[in-house]
């Protein structure tokens, strides 16, 4: 039998609309890397570009386990002085975007398709989004907070 390999021609890119209501954070990080990668489709090839798009509502109600209220988010932008550091309290209340996107793209491959991948998350606050056009599958994490129950 021959490996298969994706053509071009073989690549969709559907649409996903994912709840973070009360799911831990790292459990929707990985929830969504891998239909950003593509890994949950049969085709899958480290290589090639076959990921969906995804969208995550309600990303101000995150759950955050432990204490990850009291530790920090670290970026830094290349540039002398660059370094940035907020914490995860203050980030909840202000940009809780950024808290996704940040677990998402540490679980990304170290790439240039990474970049390509990231490119597909859209992540808003609440539970209104514009992508309604697209008509997005509703994609239901299981596992929710222990502290929501």
């Amino acid at each position: 039998m021959k490996t298969f390999t994706p053509k071009p021609a073989d690549l969709t890119h559907d649409w996903y609309i994912v709840d973070a209501t009360d799911v831990v954070l790292g459990r929707l990080a990985t929830q969504v890397s891998t239909l950003l990668r593509g890994k949950n489709k049969p085709t899958f090839a480290p290589h090639a570009d076959l990921g969906d798009y995804v969208i995550v509502i309600n990303a101000d109600k995150i759950a955050l386990t432990g204490n990850k209220l009291g530790k920090e988010l670290y970026s830094h932008s290349g540039r002398p002085g660059g370094l940035r550091r907020d914490s995860y309290a203050e980030l909840l209340e202000k940009n809780p975007e950024r808290i996704i996107k940040a677990a998402v793209k540490g679980m990304l491959p170290k790439n240039r398709l990474a970049k390509v991948q990231l490119d597909r998350l859209r992540i808003f606050r609440g539970a209104e989004h514009p992508h309604t056009p697209q008509q997005p599958k509703v994609f239901e994490i299981a596992q929710i907070s222990q502290q929501a129950k």
